[in-house]
């Protein structure tokens, strides 16, 4: 079954494609997906006043701003207004890359969650990185080199099979920009830290691993090969 993160990709991208052959009144609107825990469950590492804004409000406003946007892409193709459609792409992938990056994010968060993984994902972590501290350094490295707001990733390859680490820039979304299927990242927009712990990313970036959902990261592995 397909994770619901992995439905919100599927559901932007369907109709995304559907605004080129036809025009509905009653198009489905996104919603904020609940959260799997409650807002105090990631604490220490992430409290719970961060979590509520990030979620309830930082998510809900790429949300509500995604549906604006796709309302009026789909005035524009049923005026065949192309110089709108084109000026509503930024809002869209700005909006619906934030909809589609927190969406996953909760998912590989957990209060259970730290550790290592296990399995396939273990395996290749070792097969490309040589050990799960490597692979750890590299992204978190990625996430603090950042500059401004973005994430840092681990992705899967489905050309080459392989696990590879990207950044991205704002809410850039991994796969439409670098080809990528997301499996773990790390939002590292100051909303997602600041309260707790103020300018000093790299402590974040460090405290996220001790609530990494290397279950629900593997999940995401294994749809992302069976999709390959």
């Amino acid at each position: 079954m397909l994770s619901s993160s992995a439905s919100v990709l599927r559901s932007v991208l369907t109709k995304a494609a559907g605004y080129g052959t036809a025009i509905t009144c009653n198009r489905t609107k996104h919603t904020l997906p609940d959260l799997p825990y409650d807002y105090n469950a990631l604490e220490p590492y992430v409290s719970a006043e961060i979590m509520q804004l990030h979620h309830s409000k930082h998510h809900n406003t790429y949300v509500n701003n995604l549906n604006v946007a796709e309302e009026k892409l789909a005035e524009a193709v049923a005026k065949n207004n192309v110089n709108q459609i084109i000026q509503l792409q930024p809002a869209l992938k700005f909006n619906g890359g934030g909809h589609l990056n927190h969406s996953i994010f909760w998912e590989v968060l957990s209060p259970s969650g730290g550790g290592l993984p296990s399995g396939d994902l273990k395996e290749m972590i070792i097969r490309d990185f040589d050990s799960f501290d490597k692979m750890k350094k590299q992204v978190s490295d990625a996430a603090v080199a950042v500059q401004g707001s973005g994430w840092s990733w681990l992705g899967y390859n489905p050309v080459s099979g392989r696990l590879r680490i990207a950044a991205c820039a704002n809410q850039d979304p991994l796969l439409p920009t670098t080809g990528l299927i997301p499996l773990f990242g790390i939002d590292v927009w100051e909303h997602a830290y600041y309260l707790q712990y103020k300018n000093v990313r790299p402590d974040y970036v460090s405290a996220i691993w001790n609530i990494v959902n290397w279950e629900n990261v593997a999940s995401r592995l294994q749809e992302a090969k069976m999709e390959n």
